[in-house]
């Protein structure tokens, strides 16, 4: 079984709980979103990348010989084999995350590995495209992600937190401000005045090496 593959490398996690830690990043080709912050524009393309099989990135993942996998793109959910090569990775001992778009069915991933599920704003031009059963679906483990650009996208992130009860369905609920765009310290008050039960998040990657590095 093979993957389109556009990088795979050994980083900082710059997002999610495990922000900070070492993390084996497999980022894969292709997406069905065109976010207007997107910042991995050269993985859009379905036909990108290299065909890699799931053998081999295994290997590659217990080469680098990091403890956590997170499997991105793109929108990895496009390829059917990703349910695998998570199945894989975990049999080697891994704590395996995948990072997805929130509009494709995230059931088809097995349990235990961490779903990271945007939720969509308005400013990103998708909102529409979400699947909101995902929502209905997801474990205390998991995590979704609101990328925010302005206090529009902020009250819309706390409007679907109300309205779907999200933090009875999982304890990591991340604001992420759009780097260069919205300034952390104006969403730091916003969660603060209007007593925000999740988690400021700030790609730390962009702040450790230049914004627009790959490979990081």
């Amino acid at each position: 079984m093979n993957l389109k593959v556009i990088e795979t490398f050994t980083s900082i996690q710059g997002e999610s709980t495990h922000a900070g830690k070492i993390c084996f990043f497999i980022r894969l080709a292709g997406c069905n979103l065109n976010c207007t912050y997107c910042d991995t524009q050269y993985a859009r393309k379905p036909d990108s990348g290299t065909v890699i099989s799931i053998c081999k990135l295994v290997s590659l993942a217990k080469k680098a010989d990091v403890p956590i996998v997170e499997i991105t793109g793109g929108e990895p959910l496009l390829q059917h084999q990703v349910p695998v090569l998570c199945e894989k990775l975990q049999e080697a001992g891994m704590i395996v995350m995948v990072e997805t778009n929130g509009s494709m069915p995230v059931d088809i991933i097995p349990d235990g590995v961490i779903r990271v599920v945007d939720w969509k704003c308005p400013s990103s031009g998708e909102s529409d495209k979400m699947l909101i059963s995902n929502f209905e679906k997801l474990k205390p483990y998991d995590e979704i992600k609101f990328v925010i650009s302005d206090e529009k996208d902020f009250h819309f992130a706390m409007g679907k937190i109300k309205s779907y009860e999200l933090v009875k369905k999982t304890r990591n609920i991340l604001f992420a401000p759009v780097y260069g765009k919205f300034n952390s310290s104006d969403l730091a008050a916003l969660m603060i005045k209007h007593k925000c039960l999740g988690r400021l998040q700030l790609q730390l990657h962009k702040y450790i090496w230049a914004p627009d590095a790959t490979g990081v």
